[in-house]
């Protein structure tokens, strides 16, 4: 026993090292097929879960969808309740992340990404060197039109991080349980939401100096269909940003194609889901502007540090927060900004104007609701 302890310890050690040069890869081997995982990657849910499960009303085998929160530190699981709307299951620490606030721009760079991703069961990988491991499929085709790359960016155990989100062995299992659960009753894929911070004004206007809050705001129009909603956003791209929840207009004879590279296409977004997404922005924005007319304190563009790690590990695992300098090349990384967003509503409200003013897109509506419609 004491020897498997002494085993597993150096060969942390080791990942270690090799993380603060390469990718950490989180892997060994390819990922099997789902009904030919091995008893590692097939944890149980605890009776205590499938109590809170049976209590919230979400069935066992529903989908789920995972939000990641920099800053914060802190992964949440939400799952489908049986009306389809999704819930808060449960919110984990993360035990460690690297790089700092902002998008993964290029192979070793130690960033963690950001955005959207779709998880398919080919991304469950059993074998990997760090406990289990989910895949988050970056660079996406998002990351891929902005000419982004990278690779085996993941969510895994053993708490070590080189543009990953690093969790306890304890937590992957039971996230990874819940993911195996999914896709077990027939769910083809889930989302996970990757965010620098909670997307909140106060975060924002703290946040407003970076290069990357262009980026970020359209991050949020995402973020705000699914907090507005509880439903999981269609995710496309196009004019190499994202689109969310966009469908074919009434009457339209052509099918919706969205080109991450070429201009978008004529959409619109359901009624609904726009009405709501649209309330929250507008509520958000009036407190946004009051914050910055306020002064509110300006938080630094990059914090020098390599990564960061919730509270509750800190005593647990000390020293493995570092300064960046030792773990990047001397140059640094490359991170460039993003132009404006391409996102109107129907007002030409303040988001809009910043944003999207500069590139003449038009909003229109049909039957005087909410929408949001690209040209």
């Amino acid at each position: 026993m004491i020897g498997a302890t002494v085993v597993r310890a150096l060969v942390l050690s080791a990942a270690a090292l090799g993380c603060a040069l390469t990718p950490c890869l989180g892997r060994k081997g390819d990922p099997l097929p789902a009904n030919q995982l091995p008893t590692k990657s097939a944890p149980a849910l605890s009776p205590e879960l499938l109590a809170q499960l049976r209590q919230r009303n979400m069935p066992r085998y529903s989908r789920i969808l995972l939000r990641v929160f920099k800053e914060e530190a802190e992964l949440e699981l939400w799952k489908q309740d049986a009306s389809g709307h999704f819930q808060l299951l449960k919110t984990y620490p993360i035990c460690r992340w690297s790089g700092d606030l902002g998008p993964k721009m290029h192979e070793g760079d130690r960033q963690a990404p950001e955005g959207f991703y779709t998880i398919t069961p080919a991304l469950l990988n059993p074998n990997s060197e760090f406990y289990l491991a989910i895949n988050t499929g970056f660079p996406n085709s998002f990351d891929k039109a902005n000419g982004r790359d990278g690779s085996f960016l993941m969510i895994h155990g053993s708490c070590w991080s080189s543009g990953c989100y690093a969790m306890t062995d304890e937590q992957i299992a039971e996230i990874y349980a819940l993911a195996r659960e999914s896709f077990a009753g027939g769910q083809p894929s889930f989302q996970v939401q990757a965010y620098p911070f909670r997307l909140t004004p106060a975060n924002l206007a703290r946040h407003r100096n970076s290069p990357h809050l262009p980026f970020w705001m359209m991050l949020k129009v995402g973020n705000d269909h699914f907090e507005a909603t509880h439903l999981e956003p269609k995710v496309d791209v196009c004019n190499r940003h994202y689109v969310f929840d966009g469908y074919p207009p009434p009457n339209s004879s052509q099918p919706l194609v969205f080109d991450p590279t070429g201009n978008c296409p004529a959409f619109v977004v359901n009624p609904r889901i726009a009405r709501a997404a649209l309330a929250k922005q507008r509520a958000d924005e009036a407190e946004y502007a009051q914050l910055v007319k306020d002064d509110a304190p300006v938080a630094p563009i990059y914090s020098g540090l390599d990564g960061g790690m919730n509270k509750v590990f800190l005593a647990r695992y000390p020293g493995r927060i570092i300064p960046l300098a030792i773990v990047l090349p001397p140059t640094g990384s490359q991170l460039p900004q993003m132009p404006p967003i391409p996102w109107v509503d129907n007002d030409g409200s303040l988001t809009s104007r910043f944003f999207g003013g500069r590139l003449g897109l038009k909003p229109t509506s049909l039957s005087h609701e909410p929408q949001l419609t690209f040209r």
